[in-house]
């Protein structure tokens, strides 16, 4: 059965007019509910993280100084939200979730995190909505725990995973693979194992072609047990923060293309939902919708 984790502390409260689309998180499984995509039974509710696994990926001193509510004010801007423990609990769970599903994802082929993708913060610092690293928590608890030998994360968010290439770098189990807008944020990049530097205004063709070569060539040389996507949805033409001009086909047709590879070569995959800052949050939910669409027409 296919599992996805999600809590309604997801949504956490922002001031009226911040540019994050928390309301996505309530939205998201009200629509895959409301189409019959899932069921309720198909959510879980996930637990908090467990600290030790936090500072597998994270420098204990950044995690002690961010859960005692001690980063400096520029720290805290550079997150995008303002710093307090209702926000440290969210991202707590939002780890839970994430490590959770991978579990189920060694079971069942794939799972979900409804939040995630926090792939901005770094081993020693948060950033762009971003305060603990989701999916590179989660590479490092896998080989921790003896569950994979070699894991790949493929990020398809329009902005560049730094924070994830930061953490893994380190990490020959872990390959790291972005393909993102060059031009976009953060304009100060950091060395993932392979990045792909997209042009703007690239379009579905043009994006697709890459892709599909680049991870293919990924898969064939790396050889993982275990897969991390990251499926943001800020590729589309209507997102105000991305750089790109994928349609909703075409960045269905993405999720396509991840999930076909992971079916051809019988690997687990955990998806973690990514951006999405697209005017009408119609536009963000049905994208995201889409990709679980995608994944129970492939894998399940």
């Amino acid at each position: 059965m296919l599992k996805i984790a999600f809590a309604p502390l997801y949504n956490h409260p922002l001031p009226i007019g911040h540019r994050f689309p928390m309301m996505k998180y309530e939205l998201i499984p009200e629509q895959l509910l409301y189409e019959g995509i899932v069921e309720k039974d198909n959510f879980f509710a996930p637990n908090a993280v467990d600290e030790r696994f936090i500072t597998l990926a994270h420098q204990a001193a950044y995690w002690d100084r961010l859960k005692s509510m001690k980063l400096t004010a520029q720290e805290i801007r550079r997150t995008g939200f303002a710093l307090t423990q209702q926000l440290i609990t969210r991202e707590m769970y939002i780890v839970g979730g994430t490590l959770t599903a991978c579990d189920f994802a060694l079971e069942n082929g794939v799972a979900f995190n409804i939040a995630g993708g926090t792939h901005h913060a770094g081993s020693y610092w948060g950033e762009g909505f971003c305060l603990l690293n989701d999916q590179a928590i989660g590479a490092y608890y896998l080989l921790h725990q003896q569950k994979a030998k070699q894991v790949l994360i493929v990020d398809l968010d329009v902005h560049q995973g730094n924070g994830t290439a930061e953490i893994c770098r380190r990490k020959p189990e872990i390959f790291t693979f972005s393909m993102h807008a060059e031009r976009n944020f953060p304009f100060r990049k950091e060395t993932s194992d392979l990045d792909i530097g997209l042009a703007d205004g690239i379009g579905d063709d043009e994006y697709l072609t890459i892709l599909e070569k680049q991870l293919t060539l990924v898969i064939d040389r790396v050889k993982p047990d275990f897969i991390f996507y990251l499926a943001g949805v800020d590729v589309l033409a209507t997102d105000k923060l991305g750089r790109l001009n994928l349609t909703q086909n075409g960045c269905k047709l993405r999720d396509y293309l991840v999930f076909s590879c992971c079916k051809k070569i019988g690997v687990p995959v955990q998806v973690s939902m990514g951006g999405g800052y697209s005017p009408e949050i119609k536009n963000i939910v049905d994208a995201h919708c889409n990709t679980f669409k995608v994944a129970i027409e492939t894998l399940i």
